[in-house]
């Protein structure tokens, strides 16, 4: 049964409606696959027992078919709530805390039939793109087990590429499920800002910047699992429906104009080797009929960064709040979290408007880019993997990092705006290890976006030509 993990999730489940395979079949197969990987990269995590998630998968196969996930084993992030299991969020102050209901997004792919096996692996509460937290351990990069598997969505990309599942959620503020794409030599996509409303709970209105969303190993399946977690929630303002987004086979990168920003004229410092990798994957994507133009800066990268740096601290307090106030927990916080708070409990009303505008100048800046390009590209990351025993990389071609995030911030741009990503993969570098390209559109375009994806995995197919070998 392993040749059935190494199928598309689709493909899995037109193999269960046409009864080809048994989702007990396919269970006994995941576990197995589970077992046999998991020790080496710490991708799942608090899985119920064996005989529970059998139990269901039996369950599955004498009931109605509910949607295209039906029988199919499904980790969630860890830092989403899945009915009855364990959510930590990687901290240590709910290592032990139970969910007791799905949140919104779950419930919708437990409403197609998904079977829950456990969570995937992420850093404390989210913050780092790089999964390590003091609950679960590390996930390490199926690709190099002594390197970083990158993050917040590290398991997912990891299991992924591990063949532990087919399908896997994420969730993406800062690059949290394009750069584990990237690393895990998967796809990912972010989709536009409320197409994949977040839960009706507390405020609403103020922090769109992160954002939930698929990954999968075939953009089909991306676009499968983002139509099932997609569509408009009357309790969320700003949602929107999302419309058929599953691309069809065709030559969809030809003719499409790519505007390629490169390192933002010399403001990202880059490791060797990965923009060679990147310019060598567009130049393929040319062949494929795509007109590939470097682009200049668009706009000052440190306005970008210093917009994002306070509006993701303002976020994270009133998201970590809670947490700080109170002195017990607060001295359970990595020092991360509590420089985050700190930092967006400082700003001042006028100082957050002020940061709000360099966003919308941005994002006006950005509308006119897209008057003459269908979409921009930018590298998933601006580092290989690194050692997994590292918290970040202290500097990127000898420039210091003056935060614990600065080396991720290639994927600011798109977020700050909440424009639509999908991350694909470029090819590997020299060491053997894997890199992405973002392919960014303008607000509404996620199909699209699909569609190129799609004609560079049919030309490709990266995650199957170079699978890891466990």
């Amino acid at each position: 049964m392993d040749d059935i993990l190494n199928r598309d999730a689709l493909e899995i489940s037109a193999a269960l409606d046409a009864r080809e395979i048994s989702a007990v079949e396919l269970m006994q197969a995941t576990l197995a696959r589970i077992a046999a990987t998991n020790g080496a990269v710490n991708a799942i995590v608090a899985m119920p027992d064996a005989d529970t998630l059998l139990d269901a998968a039996r369950q599955a196969d004498v009931t109605p078919r509910k949607g295209w996930l039906h029988g199919i084993p499904v980790a969630v992030k860890d830092l989403a709530n899945v009915a009855g299991l364990r959510t930590s969020w990687g901290s240590p102050l709910f290592k032990d805390f139970v969910a007791p209901a799905d949140d919104l997004v779950i419930a919708r792919m437990r409403g197609a039939g998904a079977l829950f096996i456990g969570k995937t692996n992420t850093p404390e509460f989210g913050l780092g793109s790089h999964t390590f937290n003091p609950v679960h351990g590390a996930t390490r990069n199926p690709y190099d087990l002594k390197r970083s598997a990158g993050g917040s969505s590290g398991g997912a990309g990891v299991a992924l590429a591990a063949r532990q599942v087919c399908i896997a959620d994420g969730s993406d503020m800062m690059g949290s499920l394009r750069n584990p794409a990237g690393w895990n030599n998967v796809y990912g996509h972010r989709p536009t800002w409320g197409l994949v409303p977040n839960d009706p709970v507390g405020d609403v209105f103020m922090h769109p910047l992160a954002t939930l969303g698929p990954m999968a190993r075939s953009p089909r399946d991306l676009a499968a699992l983002l139509e099932t977690q997609a569509g408009r929630d009357p309790r969320v303002p700003l949602s929107r429906d999302a419309g058929a987004l599953i691309p069809t086979p065709g030559e969809h990168l030809r003719g499409a104009r790519l505007g390629w920003l490169g390192d933002w004229g010399g403001a990202y410092p880059m490791e060797p080797g990965v923009m060679a990798t990147c310019e060598a994957a567009l130049a393929q994507m040319a062949e494929l009929g795509a007109h590939v133009t470097p682009l200049p800066a668009p706009f000052p990268a440190d306005e970008i960064w210093q917009s994002w740096l306070g509006l993701r601290a303002f976020a994270n307090a009133a998201r970590l709040g809670v947490f700080y106030h109170d002195p017990a927990k607060r001295a359970g916080l990595k020092p991360h979290a509590v420089w985050e708070v700190e930092t967006g409990l400082a700003l001042t009303a006028p100082q957050i408007l002020a940061l709000s505008a360099a966003r919308s100048r941005w994002y006006q800046a950005a509308a006119r880019l897209f008057e003459t390009n269908d979409a921009l590209i930018l590298p998933t990351a601006q580092v290989w993997p690194f050692p997994v025993e590292w918290v970040s990389p202290p500097a990127i071609a000898d420039r210091a990092m003056d935060t614990y995030h600065r080396w991720m911030e290639v994927v600011v741009p798109a977020a700050l705006i909440g424009l639509p990503v999908t991350a694909v993969p470029a090819g590997f570098g020299a060491t053997g290890l894997p890199m992405g390209l973002q392919i960014i559109g303008p607000i509404g375009s996620d199909a699209r976006l699909l569609e190129l994806a799609q004609h560079w995995h049919q030309a490709t197919d990266w995650p199957n030509t170079r699978p890891p070998k466990l």
